[in-house]
């Protein structure tokens, strides 16, 4: 498979409009565009029934006590782990294509609406922002859908974002309910039948974008 993108472009910065944060001067970081990015694929394996796209940063500190903090940066041998931006499931087999702003063209306080994406049958995981803002009293929700970049601040190395489409042999993945992206991972198992992936760098710590 051969995925292509005109907004994310495999191993450039990633632009402030697909990001949920962008840098501001007066008070470091501001909510962004949050617009999803495009996205078509090509040479598709034969008896494809349906795709999937995920997206997920690899770079995410596993511990918080140094996020965001004016006085110090998030140490870059901190070990690191997954944090999951996107999961769109159940996209039938004769759509290769996403538009910019086709799911996301604003930041959503408390979190988008799912499991339904809106366009036909296709679905919406919960991504980790639901996590993330779960002790925020005007942010906290399930956020479904796309929500993109917004590292700390000051975390010493740029992030790294993986948008992977997923060709597959069943035309809707068995998740019910409310799901999230390890468990559509899980329910890929065995039905994969290419997939094809761009990534991206993004950054809010003023040191590395200068």
């Amino acid at each position: 498979m051969k995925l292509t993108s005109l907004g994310i472009i495999n191993g450039q910065a990633i632009h402030p409009r697909y990001a949920f944060g962008k840098q501001d001067k007066e008070n470091r970081v501001a909510l962004s565009t949050n617009l999803n990015p495009d996205f078509s694929w090509t040479d598709i394996p034969v008896g494809t029934k349906s795709f999937a796209l995920i997206m997920v940063d690899v770079d995410v500190p596993t511990k918080p006590d140094d996020v965001n903090q004016i006085d110090r940066e998030v140490p870059a041998d901190l070990p690191r782990t997954d944090f999951y931006h996107w999961t769109l499931i159940d996209i039938p087999a004769n759509v290769n294509e996403i538009a910019e702003g086709e799911f996301s063209s604003i930041v959503t306080p408390k979190g988008k609406a799912g499991p339904l994406a809106g366009k036909g049958d296709m679905r919406h995981g919960l991504n980790n922002y639901t996590e993330w803002f779960a002790s925020d009293y005007d942010m906290q929700g399930e956020y479904f859908g796309y929500d993109g970049p917004c590292p700390p601040f000051n975390d010493s190395i740029v992030h790294h974002y993986h948008f992977t489409v997923y060709a597959l042999d069943v035309e809707t993945l068995p998740v019910e309910g409310t799901f999230t992206a390890q468990d559509v991972l899980k329910a890929m198992e065995g039905h994969i039948l290419g997939q094809a992936t761009l990534v991206g760098t993004y950054s809010l710590n003023p040191r590395l974008t200068a």
